[in-house]
């Protein structure tokens, strides 16, 4: 399934009602050329980041995008916006496609939180990896072209455009291990056999290889944009969680749907790759490491397995905070066995190849 951007826009939530005319008045103040009245609605879908679109009427009609943190207590070091707007800001001046930063408020008598406005694209996003109602050729383009844009981003010398203090480089996984248990205990609701393994496993596993570059940290088909009409991407969405850490995190993570199923995207498991113009997974990572330099790549379950206890935490905290009431969508209720299944899933994927 894909959809223009706009296609996708409901009216704001009550748990995300924000105040219009404090909006309205930042962007007045800090953003060139805006004018126009106000009219606010809110994309739905996403778990994280509430996420809206602003249009302003008359002469100088435009659409915005504005992304805020949630409301209520958050886990230490998530919905990091002032990051997310960093990231993108700098990738600006490479051939990485981005939205255009326009203003980053941290000012949170305005909104009660954190935001920043970026500019509005015309796009598609396609959410389902089989990329039903396109040809052939068109899959294999478009997975192409979500190949090519991850190996540009790693290929980024980050120093040089300014983000040489955006994460420490060096020992990513055990950093991040240590975090995503932090993260998972701090939103536990059960008793989850499989994340205890996880937890005891990964931090004892980890390879060799510690490479280092800018990790997006959630590069997926859905949070890609293309152009309207051709199958080129235009835009690299949700940084939330990019970081200077380690390009195979985001290789594993962009795979793991080759082992897992989620309702929300569904599985390359299975399918006819040939005859839907989809690659394989071996396929895929051969064009990565044929782009990045790469001569293969050793571990991969390691990297695939902690992309899913990683995400398995992720879940769990959308689930604590629907739980809390202030969670970004209110589908965050029905995640509540996601993580017992992608943590069951990790451990399989780890076994199968011990």
């Amino acid at each position: 399934m894909s959809e223009a951007a706009d296609s996708n826009v409901v009216e704001v939530s009550e748990a995300h009602r924000i105040d219009e005319g404090r909006l309205e008045d930042f962007c007045r103040a800090n953003i060139e050329g805006f004018s126009g009245n106000l009219t606010v609605r809110q994309f739905q879908g996403g778990q994280s980041n509430p996420t809206y679109q602003i249009s302003t009427d008359g002469p100088s009609a435009r659409k915005y995008v504005v992304r805020k943190q949630p409301p209520g207590t958050l886990l230490a070091s998530a919905h990091q916006v002032d990051r997310e707007y960093r990231v993108m800001k700098a990738l600006a001046q490479t051939d990485v496609p981005v939205p255009e930063m326009l203003a980053l408020c941290q000012d949170k008598e305005i909104l009660g939180t954190d935001f920043y406005v970026m500019a509005h694209l015309d796009g598609r996003v396609i959410r389902n990896l089989a990329v039903e109602g396109y040809a052939a050729d068109e899959r294999r383009a478009i997975y192409d072209q979500m190949n090519d844009v991850m190996a540009r981003l790693h290929s980024v010398d980050h120093e040089a455009i300014g983000l040489g203090d955006f994460g420490r480089p060096g020992n990513y996984f055990e950093r991040q291990i240590g975090r995503w248990t932090k993260q998972y205990r701090a939103s536990q609701t059960d008793d989850l056999d499989a994340m205890e393994f996880l937890i005891d496993y990964l931090p004892k596993n980890i390879p060799a290889d510690d490479s280092v570059s800018i990790a997006h940290g959630d590069y997926r088909l859905e949070n890609t944009m293309f152009h309207a009409t051709e199958p080129k991407l235009i835009a690299v969405l949700d940084w939330e969680l990019a970081t200077i850490g380690h390009p195979l995190a985001d290789v594993g993570y962009n795979v793991m749907l080759y082992h897992v199923k989620l309702d929300s995207q569904g599985t390359l498991s299975g399918l006819d790759y040939d005859a839907l113009g989809i690659p394989s997974e071996n396929a895929y990572l051969a064009d990565y490491c044929k782009r990045t330099g790469r001569d293969g790549i050793d571990d991969m379950p390691f990297y695939v397995a902690f992309s899913v206890f990683r995400l398995a935490s992720i879940v769990q905290g959308v689930y604590k905070r629907g739980l809390d009431g202030n969670a970004s969508s209110d589908k965050a209720l029905g995640y509540r066995e996601v993580c017992g299944y992608l943590a069951n899933e990790a451990r399989r994927i780890i076994e199968a190849n011990s």
